[in-house]
């Protein structure tokens, strides 16, 4: 499926291909909520590397988070590169170098109208605050860190992959 993104003030726009298209991870960790500005942020569409066009490059702006180990308080920095708009703010992608043929667009960047997913998978959620609300529908999974199924097994599971 080709999908169509920019940020909020139009200043990046960005086409990618994507195979798994449903926006149905939603996020609870630190990151994802402070970068993302709520309670949680769905960084959960997987798309083909190689795809991603951009128009509005020089607008860019990236961030590898901060990890902090609690026990030891040793700062390190993701691998994770957090694209987004310098001009707006907007949270853009994120593209992995352990996965370099993979990037993912938040759903919130996207134009194009998604699929609606059959479940969500609320993940990180021994870091989601007391403040968040928290209502999973029936068919939701609930974990305390990250699941072990991909974005493209779960799409696989439930017969969900576009060759579009």
């Amino acid at each position: 499926m080709r999908l169509e993104g920019s940020c909020h003030c139009k200043a990046v726009r960005f086409t990618v291909e994507s195979a798994h298209p449903y926006p149905f991870n939603v996020c609870y960790c630190g990151i994802c909520r402070k970068t993302g500005g709520g309670g949680g942020s769905a960084i959960n569409l997987g798309a083909a590397f190689g795809t991603l066009r951009i128009e509005g490059q020089a607008h860019i702006r990236v961030y590898n988070a901060r990890l902090e180990d609690e026990a030891t308080g040793e700062v390190t920095f993701s691998n994770a590169k957090r694209s987004f708009c310098g001009e707006c703010g907007s949270h853009l992608w994120l593209w992995d170098s352990r996965w370099p043929e993979l990037v993912h667009p938040l759903a919130s960047a996207i134009d194009t109208p998604l699929p609606v997913p059959p479940e969500r998978v609320h993940l990180m959620l021994d870091f989601r605050p007391d403040w968040v609300d928290f209502r999973p529908g029936p068919k939701d999974r609930s974990f305390g860190g990250y699941p072990e199924e991909s974005i493209a097994a779960w799409h696989e599971r439930l017969g969900l992959v576009s060759g579009d």
